[in-house]
């Protein structure tokens, strides 16, 4: 009988087996964890480029990311942005007051090759008896289904409008502010710190709407000397009986206004900032977003000089407000 040789395998001890084990499940925990970063990340890329992301050229990336103004990638139904489907659009909306220069200033925007800003629109009562026909208005406007002579190609980089704070937007402007957040539309406001000179402006405007001294014709804003020189021939007369009070509420106006939008992405500029110091223009287009360009206009002045050669009734109106909180507007140049 030969012997047989059984060979036994070596016993392992239970405590290696359970540590293979162990880190065989580590290993497909940590890949599995890998592939689900993965995943989110690039969800989490995608949707921001939807939503909006910093400009690459701007120099306000390094603020909070409120200021950072969000891209858009309208898709209109009237017509097709071709080839510029993918260039994005920041959206923004002037906030301002009749005869506080906002006019001028939107020509300086719509000088910019990649700025199409449309005007007054709410000047128009049917677009903003509700609330729905407002949101209807904006929406046609942000689409880039609202056609001016301002509209640009359809490569605009920033899109948006001018709106009076007498146009329905204080009226509704709780739904309004809601919109302008969700929308990611960034707010212009545009005031005059002399509203004495805006007075003078409100009055000359209103006059010549009847009188109609350029031909028979009224223009709100002028393109040659001749033109505001003969418009500012007319010397309005100013109630000065109740222009502290006058003066008072159209300055609450704004303050109230700049309360209700506060939580908006906005900015804050004074028309005598832009005509004096024309680095502020640069300031508007980094808040936009926008590449930097020399904004030009072709309006002119229409009311230059001291006051006193303009007003009818100056010294009525110079003992009203000399010694009080709006004294300054009295000598000021603009």
């Amino acid at each position: 009988m030969q012997d047989t040789l059984i060979i036994k395998p070596s016993k392992k001890s239970p405590l290696f087996l359970r540590t293979i084990v162990l880190l065989f499940a580590m290993v497909c925990g940590v890949y599995i964890c890998t592939i689900c970063i993965k995943q989110i990340s690039s969800v989490t890329k995608m949707n921001i480029q939807v939503i909006g992301s910093p400009s690459p050229d701007t120099n306000i990336g390094t603020q909070q990311e409120p200021q950072i103004p969000i891209l858009h990638y309208p898709k209109p139904q009237t017509f097709s942005r071709g080839e510029c489907t993918q260039n994005p659009v920041r959206f923004f909306v002037i906030l301002s007051m009749q005869r506080s220069g906002s006019g001028w200033f939107e020509t300086l925007l719509n000088s910019h090759i990649n700025v199409s800003s449309n005007g007054e629109i709410f000047s128009a009562i049917e677009r903003r008896k509700n609330i729905s026909t407002i949101i209807q208005t904006l929406e046609k406007v942000y689409n880039l289904d609202f056609f001016t002579s301002a509209s640009k190609n359809e490569c605009s980089a920033a899109v948006g409008f001018k709106w009076m704070l007498n146009q329905g937007l204080i009226e509704h402007h709780e739904e309004i502010v809601e919109y302008f957040k969700h929308r990611g539309i960034s707010a212009i406001f545009l005031f005059r710190r002399n509203l004495l000179r805006r007075m003078v402006s409100m009055l000359a405007n209103s006059y010549d709407r009847y009188a109609k001294l350029l031909n028979g014709t009224h223009k709100s804003h002028v393109h040659s000397q001749q033109e505001a020189t003969t418009l500012s021939s007319y010397k309005p007369v100013i109630n000065s009986t109740s222009l502290i009070n006058d003066l008072r509420e159209v300055g609450s106006a704004a303050v109230k206004a700049l309360e209700y939008f506060n939580s908006t992405r906005h900015i804050v500029l004074y028309y005598e900032d832009l005509v004096t110091n024309r680095t502020k223009l640069k300031d508007v287009q980094e808040f936009l977003g926008i590449p930097r360009m020399k904004l030009t206009s072709r309006q002119v002045k229409i009311h230059k000089g001291p006051l006193s050669d303009i007003v009818k009734n100056w010294n009525d109106v110079n003992k009203t407000l000399s010694g009080t909180e709006y004294e300054s507007f009295l000598r000021s140049d603009y």
